[in-house]
């Protein structure tokens, strides 16, 4: 019994061993990735200051981009993850109060923070969705860091970002985007249609707005990567999934989060942000949703 009891231990002992090691390995091979520097030179832009700059600059932090999903109404920064295994994360304060970094950036440190997803000292911002804000056009954008620099001081300091295993697993294999630095296209500047009430423009809203982030890149839904297991996955919004509805149902569903028959949109469909989008940019998403190749479910 003696012997066994002292195998049983050397036993577990090598187990743990092993998870220490795999662990230290783990953390640090993902710390690597985290504090990789990124030399990005960045897109000058002119930012606007008359009132419908600002104005189309609210609508794009709100309604378009989403940022104060993040940011929060005020800019000034919240917890938006806070699921220990995967990550904590904090939102910066945009603003230029105490703890906002919006008095130390230039407008060119703006621009490599949104469509970069980089900091003026080259690491990348973590989690930031700059795979979607590299699309931004130049009029857009200016627009939108001109409301960021309008917006009043909010003394609010943020609490320290950490990546839990789970998230250090999943950034590992390539199905979190914690360092979207790391597959943002740098080197490209951003060409887009005017606003009109077409399938171009509105592809242009739906990379901007995130849809391919829950959605995925073929718009076929399906578990959300890096998500808790309870969350509910995202639906298929290709003509598979959706090619019943009609234009005042897919109205309905960004107006209301309610699905025909007036069911309500049981995931984490941002209906509060996308209600306040114009009739003309809804018509442009419907319409460039119609395009979109059909396919199964979670097909990605």
């Amino acid at each position: 019994m003696r012997k066994f009891l002292r195998a049983t231990a050397w036993g577990i002992g090598i187990v743990v061993a092993l998870l220490v090691v795999a662990g230290c390995g783990l953390y640090f091979y993902t710390q690597r990735g985290i504090d990789r520097k990124f030399d990005i030179a960045g897109h000058a832009v002119t930012i606007p200051t008359d009132s419908l700059a600002l104005v189309r600059g609210q609508h794009v932090a709100a309604a378009l981009g989403k940022c104060i999903d993040c940011h929060g109404a005020d800019l000034g920064g919240r917890q938006f993850i806070d699921v220990p295994p995967v990550a904590r994360l904090y939102a910066a304060n945009l603003t230029r109060g105490k703890g906002g970094v919006g008095g130390q950036l230039s407008d060119l440190d703006w621009e490599r923070a949104i469509r970069h997803g980089v900091k003026p000292d080259g690491s990348g911002l973590l989690f930031m969705p700059s795979l979607e804000f590299q699309f931004l056009k130049d009029e857009d954008l200016a627009a939108l860091i001109a409301y960021i620099k309008s917006m009043p001081p909010v003394d609010r300091e943020p609490a320290k970002n950490s990546v839990g295993p789970i998230g250090r697993l999943l950034y590992a294999k390539g199905e979190l985007v914690l360092v979207p630095a790391e597959r943002v296209a740098h080197a490209t500047h951003p060409v887009s249609p005017p606003a009109a009430v077409s399938p171009e423009y509105g592809r242009y809203l739906a990379e901007i707005g995130g849809c391919t982030g829950c959605h995925g890149e073929g718009f076929s839904g399906g578990k959300i990567p890096g998500t808790p297991p309870d969350w509910k996955p995202a639906a298929n919004i290709t003509p598979t999934g959706i090619g019943h509805y009609t234009e005042e149902d897919f109205f309905r569903a960004l107006r209301e989060g309610k699905r025909p028959g007036n069911v309500a949109i049981d995931s984490l469909m941002p209906y509060r942000f996308t209600k306040l989008m114009t009739d003309d940019e809804i018509r442009a998403l419907w319409l460039f949703l119609k395009t979109v190749p059909p396919k199964p479910y979670g097909g990605r």
